[in-house]
């Protein structure tokens, strides 16, 4: 009898690792189950002049664009100013900051399929984006500036 009581004992205990084996084999899945949702997207809340940003930030990749091409100097100025708006407006926001720089290429690169070299109407184009661009820093710098 005590044969097969040991049998027994080691039967069930060679069951019972087998059990928290398989328990803790399957724990590791579990937990990959249970795990946190990924972190919501937070949405962005936009200014209240930003599509007139978004504009200004067109114009400037225009400007940008034949000014360079007029022979009015490279004014890397231009750009920089640029590059530190959307530093300044974007902190944090990048899907605004997405939207700013898509619309100074978007204002760079519709110039650049048209024109190739400076003509009397890439001049004047220049000269009314600046002004409107101007307007438009003004309006928003007068309007919504501390």
């Amino acid at each position: 009898m005590t044969a097969d009581i040991k049998a027994r004992s080691r039967v069930s205990a060679t069951m019972a690792t087998a059990l928290l084996v398989a328990l803790l084999g399957a724990l590791p899945a579990a937990a990959q189950e249970a795990s946190p949702p990924p972190p919501v997207e937070q949405q962005e809340k936009p200014a209240p002049y930003d599509a007139q940003l978004i504009r200004l930030s067109e114009i400037i990749g225009a400007v940008q664009y034949l000014r360079n091409l007029c022979g009015n100097s490279s004014e890397p100025e231009w750009r920089r100013q640029m590059e530190k708006l959307i530093e300044i407006e974007t902190a944090g926001a990048p899907k605004r900051r997405e939207r700013m720089v898509a619309a100074y290429n978007r204002g760079y690169r519709s110039f650049a399929s048209v024109y190739t070299t400076c003509t009397p109407s890439a001049a004047t184009a220049a000269e009314r984006y600046r002004a409107e661009g101007a307007t438009l820093a003004m309006e928003i710098a007068t309007r919504y500036g501390n």
